[in-house]
C-alpha cells in the first residue's frame, strides 16, 4: 500500500494545476533527503519533473530545484543527461530572455555536464535565438548567455553565473578543451576562452571560481599553449600569432595586491599589471588562487612557456602572493610555480632571482631555490 509521500509524488502529474503546485512545493525538501522516493516505478517521478519545467513558473521552479537536488545520483543523472528532448527544452528556455527560472536551468545544466553524454552539446546545432546570438551552435548560445547575461544584462531575472561550472565541467573532455581554446571561424575567429577569462576578477564568487576552473581545464590542451600565451613571444624578433588569447594578465591580476615592485621586477612586466590602484585587492578565495597557480604550472610545462613567464616577470608576482598569504595550500602552490619557472634549463646556469626562491627566511620571504631534477609531485588533475 502506497505511503502518503508516495501518493503525494503521484500528484506531480495530476491534471489540476493547484494540486500539482501543492505537491511540488511539499516535495522539494524530500528531494534532499529521500532520493528513493523519486526513483520509484522506474524513475516515473523524474519523468514527471522533466515535464513540469514547462509548467507555470512557480511549479517549474520547484521541479528544477528537485532535479538539481537529485541529479547527483548516477541513475538520475544518466536519465536526464541522455534525454535529447529534455536538453532541447532546457536550451530553448535558458536562451529566452523572459525565462524567470534561467538561473535554476543553468545550475541543472552544470550538474548534467558531469555526464559524458553531454559532450554532444559541443556539436549541437539548434534554432538561433535572435535576441541573444547569431550562432546556430548551442555552445555559442550558452556562452552568449553567460557573457551578455552577467548581472541581469540579458534577462532581468538571471545572471547565468552557474554556467561557468558548466563550461568548467565540459573542459574535462578533450572536445571541450578544443572548443574553448580554438578560434571559431563562424565567430570572427574568436577564441571562446577569451570570453571567459575577463571574469577572473568579477564581483561574483561563483563566476570567478567557475571561470578559474574552466581556464585550468582548458590548459590541459598543451597544443593550445602558444595561442593562449600569444603576443608574449620570448623572442622579440618573432611576430606574434595573428590570433591569440593573451591569457596571462587574467591569471596574474587576481594574485596581485597593492604592493609596489622594484624597478628590476617591473622591467618586462605586462602593461596590464603595472600602475595598479593603491586599493587593489588580491583574490580573497584561497581555492581560486590555487587554481590560477596550477594553471600557471600547466602553462609552464614547455620551455617556451617558462621563457614567457620569466620574460614577463611572473616570479616577483608569485613571490609577493606567497608573502601575503597564510594559507598553506597557496604557499605550496607558489613554491611549485617558482620551482618550475626558475629552475635550471638543460645546458643553462641556475636562475638566481633577486630576493628569493622557494624557501622562506625569518621574514617570510622566499629566498632559496631548491633544484629538483624530477617533477614527480607535479601532477595536476581536472577539476
Amino acid at each position: 500500500m502506497p505511503t502518503e509521500l508516495e501518493e503525494l509524488v503521484e500528484f506531480l502529474h495530476h491534471g489540476n494545476t493547484q494540486i500539482r503546485q501543492v505537491a511540488a512545493e511539499h516535495l522539494v525538501g524530500y528531494s534532499q533527503a529521500d532520493l528513493a522516493l523519486f526513483k520509484r516505478n522506474q524513475l516515473e517521478p523524474v519523468k514527471d519533473l522533466k515535464l513540469l519545467i514547462k509548467d507555470y513558473a512557480p511549479i517549474a521552479k520547484n521541479a528544477l530545484t528537485m532535479l538539481i537536488n537529485i541529479s547527483d545520483d548516477a541513475e538520475v543523472l544518466k536519465d536526464i543527461s541522455q534525454d535529447d528532448a529534455f536538453l532541447e527544452t532546457l536550451l530553448s528556455r535558458i536562451t529566452n530572455k523572459k525565462e524567470s527560472n534561467a538561473n535554476e536551468i543553468a545550475m541543472l545544466l552544470a550538474n548534467m555536464a558531469k555526464h559524458d553524454s553531454m559532450q554532444r552539446v559541443l556539436e549541437l546545432k539548434r534554432d538561433v535565438p535572435k535576441e541573444l546570438s547569431s550562432s546556430k551552435w548551442a555552445m555559442d548560445q550558452l556562452l552568449d548567455c553567460f557573457v551578455k547575461g552577467a548581472e541581469g544584462g540579458y534577462n532581468k531575472d538571471a545572471d547565468f553565473n552557474y554556467l561557468s561550472y558548466f563550461f568548467a565541467d565540459l573542459g574535462k573532455f578533450p572536445k571541450g578543451r578544443e572548443y574553448l581554446t580554438s578560434p571559431q571561424e563562424h565567430d570572427s575567429s574568436i577564441i571562446p576562452l577569451t570570453k571567459l577569462q575577463v571574469f577572473t576578477s568579477h564581483s561574483s564568487h561563483i563566476r570567478r571560481l567557475g571561470v578559474a576552473s574552466a581556464i585550468k581545464n582548458a590548459t590541459f590542451n598543451t597544443q593550445s599553449h602558444p595561442t593562449l600565451l600569444s603576443n608574449l613571444s620570448p623572442d622579440p624578433s618573432l611576430p606574434p600569432p595573428s590570433i591569440g588569447a593573451n591569457l596571462l594578465p587574467y591569471l596574474l591580476l587576481p594574485l596581485m595586491g597593492p604592493e609596489e615592485y622594484a624597478d628590476e621586477d617591473t622591467e618586462g612586466m605586462l602593461d596590464e599589471l603595472q600602475l595598479l590602484e593603491p586599493d587593489k585587492e588580491r583574490e580573497s578565495d584561497a581555492e581560486i588562487i590555487k587554481t590560477h597557480l596550477e594553471t600557471l604550472l600547466l602553462l609552464s610545462t614547455t620551455k617556451e612557456g617558462r621563457d614567457v613567464m620569466r620574460q614577463v616577470k611572473v616570479y616577483p608576482i608569485v613571490r609577493e602572493c606567497h608573502l601575503h598569504t597564510e594559507d598553506e595550500g597557496v604557499r605550496e602552490a607558489c613554491d611549485r610555480v617558482v620551482q618550475v619557472v626558475m629552475r635550471k634549463e638543460e645546458g643553462e646556469e641556475d636562475e638566481a632571482p633577486s630576493g628569493g626562491g622557494a624557501v622562506e627566511n625569518d621574514s617570510g620571504k622566499m629566498v632559496a631555490l631548491r633544484q629538483e631534477d624530477e617533477d614527480e609531485d607535479f601532477q595536476l588533475v581536472d577539476v
